[in-house]
């Protein structure tokens, strides 16, 4: 399995304070990457600087490299906004737009040039298919996203990220705030989209990354512990502070 992120020697501060410390990893492509560990480790921090995210934050000082495709993302001449387009992202707290469901998905392959209606309408329902969402919302297309249930509108914010084809969708701790039905149904989801995308999730969740994910990563304090194919994680880890974890002993 070839490796489609790269990252070499990354520290990340904010301010004088050192969030991330020397974190060297590959991501492989076509697969599920979970990042997991206590909070304020460093998770959601890393997950960020895949695809730029960090920038929006006054005061962050990054060194090292994020090599994607074979390029340093933060080396000169990258322009963020594609980037963005490649490496997509969903959050935490779904945050559809307050506009109608199409809109909503149809909104980044229109800020990409795209004005023919069959074509987007062709976009919006791939997208919703691929979300697994398409026949809860086809009738429903012209009314509002906000009037949707959270699980709904957390899947319809990856259907509007993957609505522009990237090839990699980042995921930050996406069923922290849904019930557990929902949570069953977008990892139904995220076993799928790997097909077509590469998944890189955090979660708090250890059993979600025991089940989802190919590959964990245990991050503990600013410090990648240990990353490895996710049965002989939680199986026979290398590190006694991944075992410390993953049994419950602190976290």
């Amino acid at each position: 399995m070839s490796e489609i992120i790269k990252v070499k020697d990354l520290c990340l501060w904010y301010g004088s304070s050192q969030a991330l410390k020397n974190i060297s990893m590959d991501i492989p492509e076509r697969s599920i990457t979970a990042f997991i560990g206590p909070s304020g480790c460093g998770k959601s921090t890393f997950l960020k600087t895949l695809n730029r995210m960090n920038d929006l934050i006054p005061d962050v000082k990054i060194t090292g490299e994020v090599k994607y495709d074979g390029r340093n993302i933060y080396g000169p001449g990258v322009d963020v906004n594609d980037l963005r387009r490649e490496i997509g992202m969903v959050f935490q707290k779904p945050n559809p737009f307050p506009m109608s469901v199409y809109d909503n998905v149809a909104y980044g392959p229109r800020t990409h040039g795209i004005r023919s209606k069959a074509k987007l309408d062709e976009i919006v329902e791939k997208s919703l298919k691929n979300a697994a969402i398409w026949d809860e919302l086809k009738d429903r297309l012209k009314k509002s996203a906000l009037g949707l249930s959270g699980g709904q509108q957390q899947r319809l914010c990856i259907a509007r990220s993957i609505a522009v084809k990237p090839e990699v969708v980042l995921l930050d701790e996406p069923t922290s705030a849904l019930d557990p039905i929902s949570t069953a149904k977008i990892e139904e989801l995220i076993d799928e989209l790997k097909r077509e995308f590469t998944i890189v999730i955090v979660t708090h969740n250890m059993q979600q990354a025991a089940r989802c994910a190919d590959v964990t990563a245990f991050f503990y304090l600013g410090n990648l512990i240990e990353v490895g194919q996710t049965m002989q994680m939680f199986s026979t880890p290398n590190d006694r502070r991944t075992q410390d974890y993953i049994t419950g002993r602190f976290g």
